[in-house]
């Protein structure tokens, strides 16, 4: 059976709007959280969120291009864009064993909004023709195919705040199972608009904190909830037979992917956690024994039930053995590309020998037990990295990454 590593990858975050970028921001500790400017938040409880920074959109589209996508796409299509530059693939792949699994939890809903406002304001026949496609949830998946030739499977998987880990997850099994040689996996999300705030507001899911060091705090027991990010992730998945013949450089191993479902409720996890440990469990079986020390990337977003779940969860498996954190204390929340984001994060772990810290994180929880890295990055020798991504619907999603020389 095929293994699957990683040979490229591409990110644009609150952290940066290239792998180099990111990884330099990430192990420094340096957040892109800063106040909400982009609408008035006079009436809301919610001060804070994570936007893309420095980002010239005209470097990357001409404006005709622009107006015919949605950020949520704009984002993950850059990310794509550089994860296959990474990779070296282009040319050197059949295009019907080239597939593209690009997700995100909601879609175009910043041109959702806006063509509302303007089907109100204008009448029906002023709503744009590009509404459905910069709308629906399929076209990053069908944009990068389109661009990169990939004729082979394209697919969104959603999985709200695990749809990209899911993406990966899938690409994997692809691969392993003689679907295709190469998938881009990842995904992209853009809903910082006020409706989408206002909502997990009213979930109680948002921090309501004003200072932009201490909003996101996962495992703190001071935490409140998360912070609205945007963003985009993507890595392409190559079969290590089909990586070694074109010489291509292996950043990684995919080894293990662990999906579950609490069935339990629409958006807390169940209390036992059960479900979670599981998915944990089968992604280590299937990646098989490994004795050094591990990662362990947290979904860590910061709501008192997730983290108090979740922290039980990888105690119950690990002991106090894994160095954990959680990267959306620097991100904020990319929803249905964090788990791409995370993936990335947990490649960088490995290459760097370090974990990264939990930026803004002082005093944990008296009930985390678990090794939290606090303060700064921590030096470890790594041979192992384990990304855990859940999503509202009870979600569960494990991706077990591997050091590869």
């Amino acid at each position: 059976m095929e293994k699957a590593v990683i040979t490229g990858m591409g990110v644009v975050s609150p952290i940066g709007n290239n792998v180099l970028e990111f990884e330099d921001n990430l192990f420094a500790g340096r957040h892109g959280i800063v106040p909400i400017d982009h609408f008035d938040n006079s009436d809301m409880t919610v001060r804070v969120y994570a936007p893309v920074k420095n980002l010239d959109t005209k470097e990357h589209f001409p404006t005709r291009e622009l107006r015919r996508l949605d950020a949520y796409s704009l984002f993950g299509l850059i990310a794509a864009r550089q994860a296959v530059a990474d990779s070296g693939i282009l040319g050197d792949i059949d295009p019907y064993r080239f597939g593209a699994y690009l997700s995100t939890g909601l879609g175009g809903v910043g041109t959702t909004l806006s063509e509302h406002d303007n089907l109100r304001e204008r009448g029906p026949r002023r709503v744009s023709p590009m509404l459905i496609p910069k709308w629906i949830s399929n076209m990053l998946a069908g944009l990068a195919a389109i661009e990169f030739d990939a004729k082979g499977p394209a697919l969104s998987h959603v999985a709200a705040c695990a749809s990209s880990a899911a993406s990966i997850g899938e690409g994997l099994r692809a691969i392993r199972h003689g679907y295709a040689d190469a998938v881009i996996c990842g995904g992209g999300e853009a809903i910082t608009q006020k409706l989408v705030m206002a909502g997990f507001q009213s979930l109680r899911a948002l921090s309501d904190s004003a200072d932009p060091d201490r909003a996101s705090i996962p495992f703190d027991r001071e935490r409140a909830g998360f912070v609205m990010g945007e963003g985009g992730a993507a890595l392409v998945l190559e079969s290590e037979s089909h990586a070694r013949a074109r010489g291509a450089t292996i950043h990684a191993e995919v080894s293990g992917y662990g999906i579950t479902s609490d069935a339990s409720h629409i958006t807390a996890p169940a209390e036992d956690g059960e479900a979670i440990d599981r998915a944990i469990t089968d992604a280590l079986a299937e990646a098989g024994a490994d004795d050094e020390s591990v990662y362990v990337n947290a979904h860590g977003t910061g709501t008192v039930k997730n983290d108090q779940v979740e922290a039980a969860a990888i105690a119950r498996v690990f002991g106090g053995k894994a160095l954990v954190s959680s990267t959306k204390s620097m991100t904020g929340h990319l929803l249905g590309a964090a788990g791409a984001a995370e993936a990335i994060v947990s490649v960088l772990a490995l290459r760097n020998s370090a974990a990264p810290p939990t930026a803004g994180t002082t005093e944990l929880d008296d009930d985390m037990q678990i090794d939290v890295v606090r303060g700064g990055a921590r030096p470890a020798q790594l041979s192992r990295a384990v990304s855990l991504s859940l999503g509202f619907g009870g979600h569960n999603v494990c991706l077990v990454i591997d050091r590869r020389e």
